[in-house]
């Protein structure tokens, strides 16, 4: 039996919890450990969360599932931190089985891991974790503004907030309803809620339309990478039938152009590994990979 104390958050424990993230999230996937996630983060059957403390009181050791609608519709549980600071293979399984009386309504839970945390790796493999698939984050260091044109018949408009929600979320639920990881379509009101986040930069999401119609979409958020500011791109999508034609192409010029308008001097994204075609582009593009990440799924059985 593990000498940790294990019990689910309250809010005493909330900043400590907040701490703790932030402690760790550059060895985590930081995805949910932004200081807006943190800031929006309440306790409740959307956040099901669990801590351990030592003798002393410290935190060592949180497990916090996202469990929202949009979860919720895709039937996987996505943990937001999923980490321990002491190598205690008890301890974790633990953390997972506070975590799974909460999977109602689910049928997996997954995480991402740095690959470079092979020990992380390895203890979810004991977990029962199966390997699902990996991602790998691309990073521009010298931009400079690219050029690109926009095809006749064609249009790239900035998102109007109010009104192109549901282009959008067309446009991106099209794009990627096969991609591992992003089946489950995103709603107008979700787009909306992205729209306005801390990170949103004015005229950073473009529409594509042809001869009226929403065909494609790019968005470009502020980020920091070793701790400089950088541009995230992402989503970058085109409805299947535009796809091949060169459009992702001009799309990704567009958004990196906009980064040098906005006073980047680097821009970051991420693809999936299985996305060969659209890895091929960015390094074509300038970017070059610098980390990569696991992406492990635990099986519920509902």
């Amino acid at each position: 039996m593990t000498k940790y104390k294990m019990e689910e958050l309250s809010a005493e424990k909330l900043e400590k919890f907040f701490a703790y993230c932030r402690k760790h999230r550059q060895e985590v996937d930081e995805s949910f450990l932004y200081e807006e996630d943190l800031r929006d983060f309440a306790i409740g059957e959307d956040n099901p969360t669990y801590i351990a403390l030592d003798p002393a009181g410290d935190m060592v050791a949180a497990a916090s599932l996202i469990k929202d609608a949009y979860h919720r519709k895709g039937r996987r549980g996505r943990f937001r931190i999923f980490y321990s600071e002491v190598d205690d293979f008890a301890l974790y399984g633990h953390l997972l089985r506070s975590i799974v009386q909460h999977g109602e309504g689910l049928d997996q839970l997954f995480v991402f891991v740095p690959t470079m945390q092979e020990r992380m790796m390895e203890m979810l493999g004991k977990l029962d974790f199966k390997l699902e698939r990996y991602a790998f984050i691309l990073v521009h260091k010298q931009l400079e503004k690219p050029a690109y044109s926009v095809p006749d018949g064609y249009t790239l408009e900035a998102f109007r907030l109010g009104v192109d929600e549901e282009a959008w979320a067309e446009v991106r639920n099209a794009g990627f309803a096969t991609l591992r990881g992003n089946e489950t379509p995103v709603t107008p009101e979700m787009v909306a809620k992205m729209a306005a986040r801390d990170d949103a930069l004015e005229g950073g999401m473009l529409v594509l339309y042809h001869g009226g119609r929403p065909v494609g979409i790019v968005r470009g958020t502020r980020d920091k990478y070793e701790g400089a500011p950088i541009m995230n791109i992402g989503p970058l999508a085109l409805i299947p039938e535009y796809q091949g034609r060169g459009l992702g192409r001009m799309l990704l010029r567009a958004a990196l152009s906009f980064a040098v308008e906005q006073g980047y001097a680097q821009a970051i994204l991420c693809v999936n590994a299985e996305n060969e075609r659209a890895k091929g582009l960015y390094l074509q593009e300038g970017f070059s990979q610098v980390e990569a990440a696991a992406n492990y799924r635990y099986d519920l059985g509902n």
